[in-house]
C-alpha cells in the first residue's frame, strides 16, 4: 500500500545533468520555489542525514540515468546502480539514524562527483572526508535497498516475497476484522434489554408454561387445516433440525466445514422430501451449549403442528448413505428414536449407552413431558455443575464435568425406566449415529464391496464426528486428523449425489471433480438409472 505523502510540500524537485564530465553523469538538484531564506546548504548529503524526521517530504523526484529522459521516476540504488521505480514519500528508520527525503532549495548543488560512486576515496580530497564520504555512500546504499523492499512489499505483497504464493491482507484490515470478530464474540448485555432475574435453585427450571392437552389441540388444528397435513403421500412429515452457535467459529476453517455440513444435509433432505431448519439463535440464555437443542425442539413442535417427527442432528454429523431412509413404520408405537444399546444402558449404566447427536421426537404430549423432565439439569451455573457431579457419580466412565444433555437423558431413562422406556426405541440395526473413527478409513473398502442403501457398518447412514469440534478452539483429536476425515466423509456422500449428473470427486480428499460419463442426446435414460429418488431403501428392507 503506497505511503501517504506528507502534506507540507512547497515545491517539486527535479534533477538535471551538468554540461561537463564525459561518460559519467553529474546530478544536480534544483527545487522551485526557493525557501524563504534562499540559503544553500554546503553539504546536501550531510544535511539530508541530519534532518529531523518530522520535516516535509516531496511527493515525487526525478533522476538522470545516462541520457536525460523526460521526468523519469526516481530509481533506487544498489551498489551505485540506479533502478527506476516509483517512490511513495516515506520516512525510513535505521537504528538511531533517521533518513527523510528533503526538499532542496536555491541553486543546483552537486550531490556526487564526476565519476560514478564506487566507495573508493577520490584523489585530492582530505582522507577524513574520503572516509566520511565512503561511509555515507554505504548508508545510502543500505537505505535504498531498504526502501525498495518496502515498495515491493506494498506492491506485490509480503506473501509473494516470502514465496508462499498467497495474498496477504493489509494489516489495518486484519486488525479491523479481528476487532469486529471480538465484538461479535463478546457476550455483553444489550443496555436496552430488561434486567433478567437470577434462577432460583430451589425452584425446578421449566422450558415454558405447562402444556397438558397438546394431543387434543393438535388434532383439532390438523382437522381445521387440511392444507397442512401431517402425512404426505402416506409418509409422515419430518422436520430435520440442526444449527450452530450464533458467533463465528474460533477456528476460521470451522465455518467452511459448517457450510459443507449444511450442504450435505440439504442434499439429503431435498432427495427425500424432508423439510429442514437451520438455527443460529439461543432461544433460552440458560440452556446454551449442549442444551440449546431442547428449547428449540419444543418451540418447533408447538409452532409446526403439521410436523409429525422432529429430527435433531448435530452440525458435526454427516449423512454418508444418501439412499437410505429411516424406517418410520417401525416406530409406530414409539415417540423417541435414538441410537443406543440396551445392555450398555441398563446393565452397565454407561454414559455412552446412547448418543443424542441424531435422534427423532414425535410431535406429541409425551415428548413435551419428556422435555420438561429433561431440562431441569441444564441451566448454566451451579445447577448444571451440581447435576454434573450427580451424573458422574451414577454413570460408568463419565469424566467429572458439568451436566450435558446426553448424560442427563441416560440418567433420566435409567432412574425412571418404568415411566419413559416403553415409548423409547434404542436403535442399533443401522447407524443413526456412526462413530467416525472406525468408519472414515474404510470408505474405499465399502465402495469396492457394498453399495449405498444399507445404512449399517457396511455403508453407514450417518457419520458423526464426536470429539472433533471443528468450530471450536480445542477438541479431543488432532485438528488435522478431524478435518481430513470430515473431507473424506463429505466427498464420500457427495459422490452419491454427483453420480446423477455424471461426475464424481477425483479422490475422497479432493474438492475437484471429474466426468464419469459423456453427455447424451437421451438424458432421461440416465435419470431413470441413477436418480436416488427412484431408489429409496428403507431400513427394514436392508436388514
Amino acid at each position: 500500500m503506497p505511503i501517504k505523502t506528507a502534506p507540507a510540500i512547497v515545491g517539486t524537485s527535479y534533477l538535471q545533468p551538468t554540461a561537463h564530465q564525459n561518460d559519467a553523469f553529474q546530478l544536480r538538484l534544483r527545487s522551485r520555489p526557493e525557501t524563504a531564506e534562499g540559503s544553500i546548504p554546503s553539504s546536501p548529503l550531510q544535511n539530508t542525514l541530519n534532518k529531523a524526521p518530522s520535516q516535509s517530504v516531496p511527493s515525487t523526484h526525478y533522476i538522470s540515468h545516462g541520457q536525460w529522459p523526460h521526468h523519469r521516476p526516481l530509481g533506487f540504488c544498489f551498489a551505485g546502480n540506479l533502478v527506476p521505480t516509483e517512490l511513495p514519500a516515506a520516512k525510513i528508520n535505521m537504528g538511531v539514524d533517521n533518513f527523510t527525503a528533503q526538499k532542496r532549495t536555491g541553486a543546483g548543488i552537486p550531490t556526487t562527483n564526476g565519476r560514478p560512486a564506487t566507495g573508493r576515496p577520490f584523489s585530492g580530497l582530505p582522507r577524513g572526508r574520503q572516509i566520511h564520504k565512503t561511509f555515507n555512500n554505504i548508508k545510502i546504499t543500505i537505505l535504498c535497498g531498504f526502501v525498495t523492499i518496502l515498495v515491493l512489499r506494498g506492491t506485490i505483497g509480503v506473501g509473494n516475497l516470502g514465496g508462499s504464493g498467497g495474498d496477504v491482507e493489509n494489516q489495518n484490515l486484519i486488525e479491523e476484522t479481528n476487532r469486529i470478530l471480538a465484538e461479535i464474540r463478546s457476550d455483553g448485555a444489550d443496555p436496552d434489554d430488561p434486567a433478567e432475574s437470577e434462577i432460583n435453585p430451589n425452584v425446578t427450571y421449566t422450558l415454558g408454561p405447562k402444556i397438558a392437552n397438546w394431543n387434543e389441540e393438535r388434532k383439532v388444528w390438523l382437522d381445521q387445516n387440511p392444507e397442512f397435513p401431517n402425512f404426505v403421500n402416506g409418509k409422515a412429515r419430518i422436520l430435520l433440525v440442526t444449527g450452530s452457535p450464533p458467533n463465528p467459529c474460533d477456528n476460521p476453517i470451522g465455518d467452511h466445514y459448517l457450510l459443507k455440513s449444511i450442504k450435505n444435509k440439504i442434499d439429503y433432505c431435498r432427495i427425500h422430501g424432508i423439510e429442514i431448519v437451520y438455527n443460529m439463535a439461543h432461544l433460552d440464555k440458560e440452556l446454551a451449549g449442549y442444551w440449546a437443542k431442547l428449547p428449540l425442539i419444543r418451540r418447533l413442535m408447538l409452532s409446526h403442528p403439521e410436523v409429525e417427527w422432529i429430527w435433531w442432528m448435530d452440525s458435526d454429523a454427516l449423512f454418508t448413505d444418501m439412499v437410505f431412509e429411516i424406517p418410520l413404520s417401525k416406530y409406530d408405537n414409539y415417540n423417541l428414536v435414538v441410537h443406543g444399546y440396551p445392555d450398555l444402558m441398563f446393565n452397565q449404566k454407561s454414559w455412552i449407552a446412547l448418543n443424542t447427536g441424531s435422534f427423532l421426537f414425535r410431535n406429541c404430549q409425551w415428548s413435551l413431558d419428556l422435555l420438561d423432565a429433561w431440562a431441569p439439569m441444564g441451566p448454566k451455573g451451579p445447577i448444571r455443575e451440581e447435576a454434573g457431579r450427580i451424573l458422574t457419580a451414577n454413570l460408568k466412565g463419565r469424566p467429572a464435568f458439568e451436566a450435558d444433555d446426553q448424560s442427563a437423558l441416560i440418567y433420566l431413562l435409567i432412574s425412571k425406566k418404568d415411566e419413559w422406556m416403553d415409548k423409547v426405541f434404542l436403535e442399533n440395526a443401522y447407524y443413526l449415529h456412526g462413530y467416525w473413527a472406525g468408519l472414515v478409513d474404510r470408505y474405499e473398502e465399502m465402495i469396492e464391496k457394498y453399495h449405498p442403501g444399507l445404512g449399517d457398518e457396511r455403508w453407514p447412514f450417518v457419520t458423526h464426528f464426536v470429539g472433533c469440534k471443528p468450530c471450536g478452539s480445542y477438541g479431543d483429536y488432532p485438528v488435522e486428523r478431524c478435518l481430513r476425515s470430515m473431507e473424506r466423509a463429505f466427498n464420500f456422500a457427495d459422490n452419491q449425489v454427483l453420480k446423477l449428473y455424471g461426475f464424481r470427486h477425483r479422490g475422497l480428499l479432493s474438492p475437484k471433480i471429474k466426468r464419469i460419463r459423456n453427455e447424451t442426446a437421451t438424458p432421461l435414460e440416465f435419470v431413470d438409472q441413477f436418480d436416488i429418488r427412484r431408489q429409496p431403501v428403507h431400513g427394514e428392507h436392508s436388514l
